[in-house]
Protein backbone atom coordinates (compact mmCIF):
# COMPACT_ATOMS: atom_id res chain seq x y z
CA UNK A 1 0.00 0.00 0.00
CA UNK A 2 1.47 3.32 -0.59
CA UNK A 3 1.23 6.23 1.18
CA UNK A 4 -1.64 8.05 -1.25
CA UNK A 5 -3.64 5.08 -0.79
CA UNK A 6 -3.19 4.78 3.23
CA UNK A 7 -4.22 8.37 3.77
CA UNK A 8 -7.22 7.61 1.04
CA UNK A 9 -8.56 4.69 3.46
CA UNK A 10 -7.59 6.41 6.45
CA UNK A 11 -10.14 9.85 5.36
CA UNK A 12 -12.70 7.09 4.42
CA UNK A 13 -12.56 5.50 7.83
CA UNK A 14 -12.33 8.57 9.53
CA UNK A 15 -14.54 10.28 7.61
CA UNK A 16 -12.75 13.35 7.27
CA UNK A 17 -10.83 15.01 4.46
CA UNK A 18 -7.77 13.90 2.57
CA UNK A 19 -5.78 16.58 3.61
CA UNK A 20 -6.78 16.27 7.26
CA UNK A 21 -5.51 12.58 6.92
CA UNK A 22 -2.40 13.59 5.40
CA UNK A 23 -1.41 16.10 7.76
CA UNK A 24 -2.92 13.49 10.69
CA UNK A 25 0.40 11.10 8.96
CA UNK A 26 2.65 13.21 8.70
CA UNK A 27 2.26 14.43 12.34
CA UNK A 28 2.17 10.91 13.53
CA UNK A 29 5.75 9.94 11.21
CA UNK A 30 7.23 13.33 12.32
CA UNK A 31 6.69 12.44 16.15
CA UNK A 32 7.60 8.63 15.74
CA UNK A 33 10.84 9.49 14.27
CA UNK A 34 11.55 12.24 16.38
CA UNK A 35 11.35 9.92 19.77
CA UNK A 36 13.67 7.62 17.78
CA UNK A 37 16.44 10.04 17.60
CA UNK A 38 15.90 10.96 21.22
CA UNK A 39 16.04 7.00 22.01
CA UNK A 40 12.55 6.79 23.14
CA UNK A 41 10.93 3.97 22.75
CA UNK A 42 7.54 4.17 21.08
CA UNK A 43 4.20 2.08 21.47
CA UNK A 44 1.45 1.47 20.11
CA UNK A 45 -0.70 -0.99 22.42
CA UNK A 46 -2.22 -3.79 20.12
CA UNK A 47 -0.26 -2.49 17.17
CA UNK A 48 3.52 -3.02 18.01
CA UNK A 49 6.46 -1.03 19.19
CA UNK A 50 9.32 0.96 17.29
CA UNK A 51 12.13 1.01 18.68
CA UNK A 52 16.17 1.62 17.91
CA UNK A 53 19.12 -0.98 18.35
CA UNK A 54 22.86 -0.59 17.96
CA UNK A 55 24.18 -2.76 15.51
CA UNK A 56 27.68 -3.91 16.04
CA UNK A 57 30.53 -3.34 13.77
CA UNK A 58 31.80 -6.47 11.45
CA UNK A 59 32.95 -7.21 8.37
CA UNK A 60 31.63 -8.19 5.28
CA UNK A 61 32.84 -9.02 2.26
CA UNK A 62 31.81 -7.18 -1.40
CA UNK A 63 30.11 -9.37 -3.60
CA UNK A 64 31.62 -7.63 -7.01
CA UNK A 65 35.27 -8.29 -5.89
CA UNK A 66 35.53 -10.36 -2.89
CA UNK A 67 36.87 -8.21 -1.23
CA UNK A 68 36.73 -8.12 2.98
CA UNK A 69 35.36 -4.68 3.96
CA UNK A 70 34.75 -3.17 7.49
CA UNK A 71 31.17 -2.55 8.27
CA UNK A 72 30.97 0.48 10.55
CA UNK A 73 28.43 0.52 13.97
CA UNK A 74 25.11 2.22 13.79
CA UNK A 75 21.63 2.20 14.90
CA UNK A 76 18.89 1.22 13.10
CA UNK A 77 15.00 1.45 13.51
CA UNK A 78 12.99 -1.91 14.92
CA UNK A 79 9.38 -2.73 14.58
CA UNK A 80 8.00 -5.21 16.76
CA UNK A 81 4.22 -5.64 15.65
CA UNK A 82 2.08 -6.54 18.88
CA UNK A 83 -0.44 -8.99 19.76
CA UNK A 84 -3.29 -7.39 18.24
CA UNK A 85 -1.54 -7.47 14.82
CA UNK A 86 0.27 -10.97 14.82
CA UNK A 87 -3.42 -12.52 15.39
CA UNK A 88 -4.88 -10.18 13.17
CA UNK A 89 -2.33 -11.88 10.13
Amino acid sequence: MTKAKLIETMASDAKISKASAGKALDSMIKCVTKSLKKGDKVTLVGFGSFSVVKRKARTGRNPKTGETIKIKAKKVPKFTPGKGLRSAL
